[in-house]
């Protein structure tokens, strides 16, 4: 079984270094030395460097939530590779849908800062998903397509194996709605389709697919029992450790049990 991923993506939040650093704190105290589920947290750029400190020690993984495609020069307010692998960085959040949709930002656009992740042996935290207007109109899988077609283009079944895929319901993310586990399995089985048609049988059974839309303590289980699911991008309930440690404990009873 894939291990699953829960990562904590903390947008704008919180406002100082002394609460980020808490809230890492929190996380690393309840978490312990626990590996059987992989954890990161995705702080703001200018709290990476305390996070990192706080995280000293832990097998929690540190994430930035963007990066750009060129590693140096006139980019102003850009930050690259290996910057982030610099101030301790593992992980990196890309075409998050609040990017997507709020900054402009298109399949070619991820497809470059995913080479460049890449490159810097970071490990890219790819995220898809469709808006309220596309699910209603029935055009999840032609959405889906263009995103994973276009995200991931000109990728080997090697590099392929090393990325986690995040299906983000747009219409699920900061609403308080979310999808049903049948629903949301439905999508995860559609994307582990695609990826064995483009990149093999060998390679899609690898490939870690989180499912990220308002995952909270009371749902986390259900949703991470489905067999296509392999773990969260949590956005709002990662702001509390009590929260985001229930739903790493809901993948660590997941992975004790198996999936059938």
């Amino acid at each position: 079984m894939r291990t699953l991923l829960i990562a904590g993506n903390w947008k704008l939040n919180p406002t100082t270094a002394e609460a980020a650093a808490a809230l890492a704190d929190g996380v690393k105290q309840g978490l312990g030395s626990a590996t059987d589920v992989h954890v990161a947290l995705a702080p703001p750029f200018v709290f990476l460097t305390r996070v990192d400190q706080v995280l000293e020690g832990s097998p929690i993984g540190l994430a930035a939530q963007d990066v750009y495609w060129e590693t140096n020069g006139a980019f102003t307010g850009e930050i690259s590779g290996p910057m982030l692998v610099d101030v301790g960085c593992t992980h990196v959040i890309i075409g998050h849908s609040e990017r997507r949709h709020g900054q402009g930002e298109t399949s070619g656009h991820v497809n470059q800062k995913l080479k460049a992740a890449l490159a810097a042996k970071l490990i890219p935290i790819v995220c898809i998903g469709e808006t309220k207007d596309e699910r209603l109109s029935e055009k999840t899988e032609e959405v889906l397509l263009e995103q994973l077609s276009g995200s991931l283009a000109g990728l080997s079944p090697e590099e392929m194996a090393g990325v986690v895929l995040a299906y983000e319901p747009v219409w699920a993310i900061g609403t308080g709605l979310t999808a049903s586990p049948e629903q949301a399995q439905a999508v995860h089985a559609f994307i582990r389709g695609w990826l064995t048609e483009v990149f093999g049988e060998a390679t899609a059974r690898r490939v870690v697919v989180q499912y990220g839309g308002s995952v909270k303590p009371d749902n986390a289980a259900e949703l991470l029992s489905c067999p296509d699911i392999d773990g969260a991008l949590v956005g709002g309930a990662a702001l509390k450790a009590g929260d985001f440690l229930a739903i790493i404990k809901a993948g660590q009873e997941v992975a004790a049990r198996g999936k059938s």
